[in-house]
């Protein structure tokens, strides 16, 4: 007849070290994602905090939507991208 001794045994061990990994790793990646979506809308893909590709973009907008002509808008890009630099 066996009896149960209360020990977990080496599968409980093995089982629980991976479960504390698991677990873990699991709050870390959220961690990460949710940082990583919360900071993707603020920053565009230039180093400057994307302040300026922002500018652009919506300068490109205006541009599609025929608000201003080709001349203007790359009067205003031209602009945009001097000031980058200094």
């Amino acid at each position: 007849m066996m009896y149960w001794d209360g020990s977990m045994g080496t599968w409980g061990y093995v089982l629980s070290g991976l479960s504390f990994i698991l677990f873990w790793g699991a709050v870390i990646a959220a961690i990460v994602l949710f940082a990583r979506s919360a900071t993707a809308g603020r920053h565009g893909s230039g180093g400057d905090g994307g302040t300026y590709s922002v500018a652009e973009h919506l300068l490109a907008e205006r541009f599609a939507r025929g608000e201003i002509d080709e001349s203007e808008y790359m009067a205003r890009l031209a602009v945009l991208r001097r000031g980058r630099s200094a």
